[in-house]
């Protein structure tokens, strides 16, 4: 089966959530990007322990971020699923796409111009 999500979303693989840091999202964001969103495993079922539970408190923290400094919180998203969810990663990335969309372009960008 093959899946089929926007051409849009990049994948930048990581071992853990838990790895990526504040820093990861917010240089996203200054490069350009108009929406970022961490997929990690099922909450307490992390292989690391608790990497996920760490990335969910790092993505409302840029969520903060993000509002107070105008480009918005909702451009941002955590989800967890198992890695057998393939269908339900597809259905993500379709769902983050379509919000960002909505959206519209990062505000961050023509600021940068």
């Amino acid at each position: 089966m093959r899946l089929s999500y926007p051409p849009n979303v990049k994948i930048v693989k990581v071992p853990c959530t838990g790895r990526v840091d504040i820093i990861h999202v917010m240089k996203a964001f200054e490069n350009g990007a108009d929406g970022v969103y961490l997929v990690g495993c099922l909450e307490g079922d992390c292989h690391f322990l608790v990497g996920n539970v760490r990335a969910r408190r790092r993505v409302e923290y840029v969520k903060r971020l993000l509002d107070e400094c105008g480009v918005g919180g909702d451009r941002v998203a955590m989800y967890n699923m198992s890695s057998a969810e393939g269908q339900r990663f597809a259905e993500a990335a379709r769902e983050v796409t379509e919000k960002i969309r909505g959206l519209g372009p990062n505000p961050a960008k023509s600021a940068k111009s």
